[in-house]
C-alpha cells in the first residue's frame, strides 16, 4: 500500500506525547496522524492543531467519541455532550471521521443498549454534518461487548447507518474487530461510500487484555491483503491507519523500532 495514505494511529505508540509522535511522523515521512483525545488533553487543542499543522500532517481521525448506553437519562446526556465536544475537537484538528467506540449495554439488556446508542448517534448527526466531520461507528470484536461495545460486527455498523440515514455517519473498518466475520466482504462492499476509516493490525489469540494484544502488521492470521483489496472496492481510498495496541511493546519495546517495522509491513504486507 501506497505511503501517501499512510496514517499513525497513536495508540500504537502509546507511551508517546503528541509531540513525539508528530516528529515520528515527519521523521519517517508518514503524511497523517490519529489522534487520540486524552493525548489531546495533555496538550491542549489550540496546541496540538499548531503541532499538526507546522508540521504539514493530515489528522485522519479523533479516537473517540460515544459510550453511549446508560439506564440514566442524565448519564447519557452527559455521554452525548462528551462526544458533541469531541466533534468540534476532530474540527479544529480537521479530521474528517471522529471514530465512536459505541459503548457497553452497563446492565441493561442489549436491545436496549443498542436502542441507545442509535438515538446517541442519531443526536449529534446533524451537528457532526455541519461540523464537516464524520461520525465513525467501530464496531468492536465480540470479546468485547461487556466492556467496550454492543455493535460487534460490520453489519450490526452497517444497519446502523442505514436506520440513521445520514451522509454524515458511517463506518470503521478495523481488521482486528471484523476479521473473524464469515460476512465481512459482503458488509464491507455493503458499506461502500459510507466507509469512513481502515485500520491495520493482525491477531494471534490474545494472552491478556483483548483490547491491548493486538499483532504486529504480517504477524498474525488475518488475510490483510484481502481484505485491504475490498475495502478499495468498495470505494475508500484515504488514509489508512496502523493501530496496533499492544500493552507488551509499551511496556517493554523500543517504540523507534516497533514503529518502524510497522511501517515497513504497511508497505510490504498489506
Amino acid at each position: 500500500m501506497e505511503r501517501a495514505r499512510l496514517s499513525l494511529n497513536q495508540y500504537t505508540v502509546k507511551p508517546w506525547s503528541l509531540e513525539r509522535a508528530v516528529a515520528a511522523c515527519v521523521e519517517r515521512e508518514i503524511p497523517s496522524i490519529a489522534v487520540w483525545r486524552d493525548k489531546l488533553a495533555d496538550v491542549g487543542l489550540a496546541r496540538a492543531v499548531a503541532l499538526v499543522r507546522d508540521a504539514g500532517l493530515r489528522v485522519s481521525s479523533v479516537c473517540r467519541g460515544g459510550f453511549f448506553p446508560s439506564a440514566g437519562a442524565a448519564e447519557r446526556a452527559q455521554r452525548i455532550d462528551d462526544t458533541r465536544r469531541a466533534i468540534d475537537e476532530a474540527a479544529a484538528l480537521g479530521a474528517p471521521t471522529l471514530v465512536l467506540v459505541c459503548g457497553p449495554a452497563g446492565g441493561q439488556s442489549l436491545t436496549d443498549a443498542r436502542a441507545q446508542v442509535a438515538d446517541g448517534i442519531a443526536a449529534l448527526a446533524g451537528e457532526a454534518a455541519a461540523a464537516h466531520v464524520r461520525l465513525g461507528i467501530e464496531p468492536l470484536h465480540p470479546m468485547m461487548i461487556a466492556e467496550r461495545s454492543v455493535i460487534a460486527s460490520l453489519r450490526e455498523a452497517n444497519d446502523l447507518v442505514q436506520t440513521i440515514g445520514s451522509p454524515a455517519v458511517g463506518v470503521v473498518a478495523d481488521v482486528y474487530h471484523i476479521f473473524w466475520d464469515a460476512h465481512v466482504e459482503s458488509e464491507i462492499a455493503r458499506a461502500g461510500a459510507s466507509i469512513a476509516g481502515f485500520h491495520l493490525s493482525d491477531w494471534t489469540t490474545p494472552r491478556g487484555d483483548v483490547t491491548a494484544d493486538r499483532a504486529m502488521i504480517g504477524a498474525g492470521c488475518i488475510e490483510l491483503s484481502a481484505l485491504a483489496t475490498s475495502v478499495a472496492a468498495a470505494g475508500y481510498h484515504d488514509d489508512v491507519e496502523i493501530e496496533i495496541l499492544n500493552a507488551e511493546a509499551w511496556a517493554n519495546a523500543d517504540l523507534d523500532a516497533w514503529l518502524d517495522t510497522a511501517v515497513e509491513r504497511y508497505l510490504a504486507v498489506v
